[in-house]
């Protein structure tokens, strides 16, 4: 955890689901050994050939819940693994995006890649079946406050027909999330309230609301049966931006992310304040690294997903 030599403060982080697409990491797989393993290792630990899915789709099966995150994981960590290889540098710091968060304990130690690569795959299962297909939603709003829109869902919201406040991505950009019913009426309301814009969000459940407490109960189990090591380096958790080293303190930001909300924005702050001065992104595209320059333009900002990007970074980060 102490400052490289080179002068950088690096962080690490991680995307979250939405990220995947199919053929992910086809070169680094078959430029380096350490990323075939990698793949490999997660289709030993399903007992499937994951792998089959993320390089040949189709698209429909891979973004089912239950194969995009243990995908996305095994993607990110791949691109970690080949850049540690090529450049052995320790963060003082890493994070991820929802699912994203597996991958960072992964890079830091806490989780041993197998391990991971199961509980996300169960996580994925349970969050699938704690809403029947289609009565839940979410949506994007752009333009508008967290105290603006808190008063939207709250007003939006009648009894167990709920919406609630899900991803505070950056400034200006926050996800909602709730029943079908539910969302739509914040959506009529947070235009009326200002919002520039509403942006249906296609995917397959209400994530980071009440309504996955069923979900967060069976996963609580799971976590509860997995080994957590003491890590490299601190985890910035997504439930309150806090950075943590303590197994049961983790297991718990891992619990309570099902149903409450992905505070993006503020992890980034939480790094910043840190020291942190650089940011690299592992994993498919570049979502994150736009969501860190929107909140805190200071950082510098790299990705590593393909040959391109792993040379682009390698060199940016030997000036």
């Amino acid at each position: 955890m102490c400052k490289e030599a080179t002068g950088l403060n690096l962080a690490f982080v991680f995307p979250g689901q939405g990220a995947q697409y199919v053929g992910m990491g086809r070169e680094l797989i078959e430029r380096y050994p350490i990323a075939a393993q990698t793949f490999k290792a997660a289709d030993a630990a399903l007992g499937f050939a994951l792998s089959e899915i993320i390089l040949s789709g189709p698209e429909e099966t891979l973004k089912l819940t239950y194969h995009a995150q243990p995908a996305l994981l095994t993607a990110s960590i791949a691109a970690f693994r080949v850049f540690q290889e090529q450049s052995p540098r320790s963060a003082i710091v890493s994070a991820g995006h929802s699912l994203g968060e597996y991958s960072a304990l992964v890079a830091a130690g806490v989780l041993e890649f197998q391990d991971a690569v199961k509980l996300v795959y169960q996580r994925g299962r349970f969050m699938d079946e704690a809403v029947p297909a289609g009565e839940g939603a979410m949506a994007a709003v752009l333009g508008l406050d967290e105290a603006a829109l808190e008063k939207v869902c709250e007003e939006a919201t009648h009894g167990d027909d709920l919406v609630e406040m899900a991803n505070m991505n950056c400034p200006g950009q926050i996800a909602i999330s709730g029943t079908a019913e539910a969302v739509s009426r914040a959506s009529v309301l947070a235009k009326a309230a200002g919002a520039k814009r509403v942006i249906p969000l296609v995917v397959s459940g209400p994530f980071h609301c009440q309504l996955m407490r069923p979900a967060a109960g069976k996963l609580s189990e799971a976590l509860g049966t997995t080994q957590f090591q003491t890590g490299r380096w601190p985890v910035v958790a997504n439930v309150d931006a806090v950075a943590r080293t303590d197994a049961e303190g983790i297991r718990l930001a891992l619990e309570q992310q099902l149903y409450k909300p992905v505070r993006f924005q503020d992890d980034v702050l939480t790094m910043r304040d840190m020291g942190v001065d650089t940011v690299i992104e592992f994993g498919p595209g570049t979502v994150l690294s736009g969501l860190i320059r929107k909140t805190e333009r200071g950082l510098r900002t790299l990705h590593v997903e393909d040959m391109a990007s792993l040379e682009e970074t390698l060199s940016a980060l030997a000036e």
